[in-house]
Parts: C-alpha cells; sequence; structure tokens
C-alpha cells in the first residue's frame, strides 16, 4: 500500500509539473522574448537567451509607433466606471428586489439575469444599429454604458444571493431607529458585502479590460478604442515585424488586473463563497 501511495504521489507531482510548465509557458516565451530587440530576435532562436537587453529600444519603439498609453487610459475608464456603476446599480437593484418586498420580484429579477442567458453575439447588431441612430458609436461615454449594462444582470445575480441571506430584523430595527432605505443600504447591507463586492469587481474589471469584442465592434479611432483592440490591429498594421515591442506591450497590459487581483485578495475568496450560497 505504501508503494502504491508513493507511485501515485510521484505520479501526481509529474503531471502537476508538466501542467505548470504549459501553463507558465506562455509567460516565459514573453519575458525571454521581450529582453531580446527586434534584430536579435529575428536571427535567434527562441530558446537562446538575450545576448543584451534590447528593453531601451524596445520602449523607444512603444512610445513612437504604439499608441499604448492612451488606449490603457482608455480601458482603465471604461473598467472603473463601467465595474462602479454596475455594481451601484446592481446593488439598488437587488436590495429593491429582497427588501422592498415588490410584487413580482422573482420575475423581475428574472427578466434582469436573462441579460446573462443569450450570447453577446446576440447583441451586437442591435446595439450598433442604435449606435448609430444614437451618435454613441466609437465614443467614450457609448462604450461605458455598454460595459456597464452588460456586467448589470451578473453584478445583481450574486448580490441578490447575498443580501437573501441578510436577517429582515436588521432591516426592521434600521427602520424603527428612523433610517431610510437608502441609509440602510449605505450604512449596513453594502459594508455587510464587502466580499461579494470584491468578487464582483476583481471578475468585472478583469472582463471588461481583457474584452476584445465590443472593442473591435463598436470603437475604431485611437482615443476611444481600448488596449486590447489596439493590441489586436497590431499585427495586421506592421508592428508584427517587432515581436519584442508587441511581447512587452501585451505584459505591460496585463499589469492593470494584477494589481487588481492584489488589492481585493483578502475580500475574494470570501466573496465567492457568500456570493455561491
Amino acid at each position: 500500500m505504501n508503494n502504491l501511495a508513493k507511485s501515485k504521489s510521484k505520479f501526481l507531482v509529474i503531471l502537476l509539473s508538466f501542467l505548470a510548465f504549459i501553463w507558465t509557458f506562455p509567460f516565459i516565451f514573453t519575458v525571454v522574448s521581450g529582453l531580446k530587440s527586434s534584430a536579435e530576435y529575428n536571427s535567434t532562436d527562441f530558446w537562446n537567451l538575450p545576448k543584451a537587453i534590447g528593453l531601451s529600444d524596445t520602449f523607444s519603439y512603444i512610445s513612437e509607433r504604439i499608441m499604448l498609453n492612451s488606449s490603457m487610459v482608455n480601458s482603465l475608464i471604461y473598467a472603473l466606471g463601467g465595474t462602479f456603476f454596475a455594481i451601484l446599480i446592481s446593488c439598488l437593484a437587488a436590495y429593491g428586489l429582497t427588501k422592498l418586498r415588490i410584487k413580482g420580484s422573482f420575475y423581475w429579477f428574472m427578466i434582469i439575469y436573462s441579460g446573462t442567458i443569450f450570447p453577446f453575439q446576440l447583441y451586437l447588431v442591435p446595439i450598433y444599429s442604435a449606435f448609430l441612430k444614437t451618435g454613441l458609436y466609437d465614443t467614450k461615454l457609448g462604450m461605458l454604458l455598454l460595459y456597464t449594462a452588460i456586467c448589470i444582470p451578473f453584478c445583481t445575480f450574486v448580490l441578490r444571493n447575498f443580501f437573501l441571506g441578510v436577517e429582515n430584523s436588521i432591516i426592521d430595527s434600521a427602520k424603527i431607529d428612523g433610517c431610510s432605505d437608502f441609509k440602510i443600504l449605505r450604512s449596513i447591507i453594502i459594508p455587510m458585502a464587502q466580499g461579494p463586492i470584491a468578487a464582483l469587481f476583481l471578475t468585472q474589471f478583469s472582463f471588461i479590460w481583457n474584452d476584445l469584442l465590443f472593442g473591435l465592434t463598436f470603437s475604431k479611432s485611437d482615443n476611444v478604442r481600448p488596449v486590447m483592440s489596439l493590441l489586436s490591429s497590431l499585427v495586421n498594421s506592421g508592428t508584427s515585424s517587432n515581436v519584442p515591442a508587441l511581447l512587452v506591450s501585451c505584459f505591460i497590459a496585463s499589469i492593470p488586473t494584477v494589481l487588481v487581483f492584489a488589492l481585493t485578495n483578502k475580500n475574494l475568496e470570501k466573496g465567492f463563497v457568500i456570493g455561491g450560497k
């Protein structure tokens, strides 16, 4: 039995090590290739370590040829703004659906939640037509409204599940003390929901930041286009000849999501557990 257990343990170690290598290989490729200059990358094999650090030339190329800064600012506006407004509206909706005793609240919830049932590709044509008619196409306001609306159904679903677990006696006691519904939500419910809100902030921020579909469809100018749309267009714009610059740009674009994960890590696990109940 001991030999069998040791054999299984060795097999699991080998398997997990292999999976870990596959998982980290793109990161290793990005780091090793990004440190090379464009000329060295084109003249050497992948496995060759860089003879000299070519980051200075790469950053010069990025600043002169790639509008990475403006696109990252655009994505930051969409991700922060869309996530904030989606969570804010979802808090109001979840509180109303669970604590205000609205008639047919479950059916109202199903109408809101139905936004997550259908694939996003189904919305492209009607939203595109509506944006053209209203002048929201290729505008920051249009992109912000779109991302906010897309995130509301899932945020409402998670927060509704949490608010259902809050005892009504707490709400009744607060109302006896003279608190309005807005004050109850702001001072009692939202502080209790820090875990789910942190989890939602991370997931929705990452979704908006990494989105490519809506960025390609509803933006075309450089002052509106998000960063993922910019990176995808570099392949067809001649920048693919400078692969290290493209890899470094991708690496830089991934930093904000890592920072958000680090900032919300304390409440992340708690938020997923509570939100899934």
